[in-house]
């Protein structure tokens, strides 16, 4: 690992293990310049704080703001994986964003040289379910949302915990014509259609499997992959119910 990405990944690990979050503006987190980097962080953090109990992580996430930017991925650690409905009361965060997002299982493993052979439609054939999902957001960053991209990035993309509706079997949709409600508490609910950055939360797939099987020999079948948020990032409180609906698909929730 290089200065820059050891720098990131101590100020990080000391912000998982202490609760208290790193300044983003301090000595060397500046140094990071790459997605690659950025990257490196995600397996040094994992190392360091035993995030996996398998070789290979089994769930992820993907995304992008939209059509024109690139796809990015982190890998997720395996505590704060919840099915739903789910509590998050006891869960350490110091921001509670919400993002409501559909999640894709692989049916099969898939190595780089399969990945190399797939094309944007022949990828649909890995997927075997997906499941309306809510991702929790927080940062280990002072800065939180306003700390550099590179370092959210680094930061697991900000990510809190997850929790995944029930599984049923995929299918292509009229993406363009989905519906997705989302509802923090009181707050009044949010209504969207159609609002995937991408079109179709399957465009996330072949870039993070590219990106993944970089990394390791093969993506174990059942991996899981979170595909962007429908509604943007929502704030929600403690003491919040939080629900997510996508009309023929599936709904979750999580106390927080």
């Amino acid at each position: 690992m290089d200065e820059a990405v050891n720098a990131v990944a101590a100020a990080l690990q000391q912000a998982h293990r202490s609760g208290v979050a790193a300044d983003a503006l301090q000595p060397g987190a500046a140094a990071l310049q790459t997605l690659a980097q950025a990257g490196a962080v995600h397996w040094a953090l994992g190392r360091a704080l035993d995030w996996w109990a398998t070789p290979v992580p089994l769930r992820w996430k993907a995304g992008a703001p939209d059509a024109g930017s690139p796809v990015t991925c982190a890998p997720l650690p395996d505590r704060g994986i919840w099915d739903s409905p789910a509590d998050a009361r006891a869960w350490p965060m110091q921001m509670r964003g919400v993002e409501a997002e559909i999640a894709l299982r692989l049916g099969q493993p898939v190595t780089a040289a399969q990945v190399a052979r797939l094309t944007p439609e022949s990828v649909h054939g890995l997927v075997d379910a997906m499941a309306v999902s809510i991702e929790l957001v927080d940062s280990r960053w002072q800065q939180a949302m306003d700390a550099p991209d590179l370092l959210r990035l680094a930061d697991l993309q900000s990510h809190s915990a997850l929790v995944l509706g029930a599984w049923q079997p995929y299918r292509r949709l009229d993406w363009q014509a989905q519906a997705c409600t989302a509802r923090c508490g009181a707050a009044p609910a949010v209504q969207r259609q159609g609002s995937h950055s991408l079109g179709d939360p399957a465009a996330v797939l072949l870039p993070w499997l590219r990106q993944a099987t970089a990394q390791v020999a093969a993506i174990p079948a059942g991996t899981v992959v979170t595909t962007g948020t429908w509604v943007g990032l929502l704030q929600a409180r403690p003491g919040d119910l939080v629900q997510v609906a996508f009309a023929g698909i599936g709904q979750a929730s999580v106390q927080l």
